[in-house]
């Protein structure tokens, strides 16, 4: 199947025409007034650039550019750029550039709030959210008391994962991690394993309840369904406990952890998917070294990310119709950790 073409975007405009974007914008607006002055000619080279592409502003970037300022605020709860959280914010920037770009949007990444307690904090002495129209919230665990107090303001943000009710609910575009564990657990089922184990890393977050939550149910009517917690860097303590369990199906919550499990059955011997299945429950979100391809399932972060920005700015401009709260769709990936178990032995 061909893939349909891109959308043409202001930036292409503005590189086609030798103008800035800001200037593309202008034109598009109609700006005509003494503050802003485009030369006739340059005013017309953008005109018969998007007459030859077709292009078409987007209906979103048209609702924002009269009465808001166009600025988009992103707040991260971890720092954004250091090397070993670069592939957890880098797929969400991503789709939150794409979009805030297709609308006209500027972004802009607050990074003067103070760390308390090892986590940063919206409000304090400074708070500058104002300078933005809305803003996107990342992190992997968000206070509550925060999500209250934006929602008792009326300022609007959304939420990247699903979040619990805070003083009422709160806008998200989340990953649906609960119906994508039940589908790994209903496939460990079909390969014949009774006995499911969830390892857990002990995480009160949202999006650990929900994957604990989908195991539950799915793995509900099995011989044996536990849920444990393992401690960091303790991969051996892991498997000497699974195996006295007579565990055949590990469901690994954090992805380094299931490498590190992996190589702790190899050391011993033993085979996987023969003597212990592995089943990873999201993409790594630290840079993790392996040659193993994991059953699991993949995050959508670029598309929460993009829908992220589309959600805000409905929010901001008064077109989301109302609480807007989305789920996506998580990938399941064929790999080749889950498979069918061997005979029991005694495997420690």
């Amino acid at each position: 199947m061909t893939a349909p073409p891109r959308r043409v975007t202001q930036r292409d405009i503005a590189r086609m025409a030798g103008v800035s974007q800001a200037t593309v914008s202008l034109v598009l607006n109609n700006r005509t007034d003494a503050e802003v002055r485009i030369a006739p000619e340059t005013r017309d080279r953008v005109l018969r650039v998007i007459a030859e592409t077709g292009y078409a502003a987007d209906p979103v970037a048209r609702r924002l550019a009269s009465r808001f300022n166009r600025i988009i605020g992103v707040f991260t709860y971890e720092p954004a750029f250091p090397s070993g959280s670069r592939d957890f914010f880098h797929p969400f920037l991503l789709g939150i550039e794409e979009y805030a770009e297709r609308v006209g949007c500027d972004l802009l990444l607050f990074t003067s709030a103070p760390v308390v307690d090892g986590r940063r904090r919206i409000f304090h002495h400074d708070n500058r959210l104002r300078l933005a129209d809305g803003c996107i919230l990342l992190g992997r665990e968000i206070p509550g008391a925060e999500l209250q107090r934006l929602n008792g303001d009326g300022y609007p943000y959304v939420a990247v994962g699903r979040r619990d009710d805070a003083g009422g609910p709160v806008p998200y575009v989340g990953a649906d991690y609960a119906s994508a564990v039940a589908r790994l657990v209903e496939a460990a089922l079909r390969h014949g394993h009774r006995r499911l184990t969830y390892v857990g890393m002990g995480s009160t977050a949202e999006s650990s309840q929900d994957r604990r939550q989908g195991f539950g149910a799915a793995a509900s009517t099995t011989e044996s369904a536990r849920q444990v917690s393992a401690a960091p860097g303790a991969a051996d303590a892991t498997l000497d406990d699974l195996l006295a369990d007579g565990s055949t199906a590990a469901f690994v919550e954090d992805f380094a952890t299931a490498v590190a499990l992996e190589a702790a059955a190899r050391r011993r011997g033993l085979t996987v998917p023969g003597d212990l299945s592995i089943v990873t429950l999201g993409d790594p979100t630290v840079p993790v070294p392996t040659d193993v391809v994991f059953t699991g399932f993949r995050i959508p972060r670029e598309e929460m990310g993009r829908q992220s920005v589309e959600v805000l700015t409905g929010v901001i401009d008064g077109s989301a119709g109302g609480l807007q709260q989305r789920l996506l769709p998580c990938e399941l990936v064929e790999g080749s950790t889950l498979d069918t178990p061997e005979p029991a032995v005694d495997r420690r």
